[in-house]
C-alpha cells in the first residue's frame, strides 16, 4: 500500500509543479509544504515512537524508513524545482541576449 501512495505522491508533485510553475498559487503551496515538513520534523524528533506507529499503520516496518521515503520525495521535488527554475532562467538570458544583439545591430553597408 505504501509503495502505491509514494508513487502517487511523486507523480502528483511532478504534475502539479510542472503544470503550475509560474502561478503564485504554486509558490504558496511550496511554502505551505515547507511549513508542513518543518512541523513534521519537529514532531518526529519530539515523538519518534509516533512515527513508528504511523509507519506501521501505513505498512512500513520502521519510522526511519518512512522518514526516508518522505525525504526522497521531498528531494525529488526540490531537484525538479531547481532544474526547471534554472532552465527558465537560461531561456530568459538567451532572450535578453537576442534583444540586446538586435538593438545594437547595425545595418549592413552596400
Amino acid at each position: 500500500m505504501i509503495q502505491a501512495l509514494l508513487l502517487a505522491a511523486i507523480v502528483a508533485l511532478a504534475w502539479f509543479f510542472l503544470a503550475n510553475r509560474r502561478k503564485a498559487n504554486a509558490k504558496a503551496w511550496v511554502k505551505i509544504g515547507f511549513a508542513v515538513m518543518v512541523v513534521a520534523a519537529v514532531w518526529a524528533i519530539v515523538r519518534p515512537d509516533d512515527v513508528t506507529v504511523l509507519a506501521n499503520w501505513l505498512g512500513v516496518d520502521r519510522g526511519t524508513d518512512l522518514m526516508l521515503y518522505v525525504l526522497v520525495i521531498a528531494f525529488f521535488f526540490t531537484t525538479i524545482s531547481t532544474w526547471t527554475r534554472f532552465r527558465e532562467q537560461e531561456l530568459r538570458y538567451a532572450r535578453l541576449a537576442r534583444a540586446v544583439a538586435l538593438q545594437n545591430a547595425e545595418a549592413p553597408e552596400d
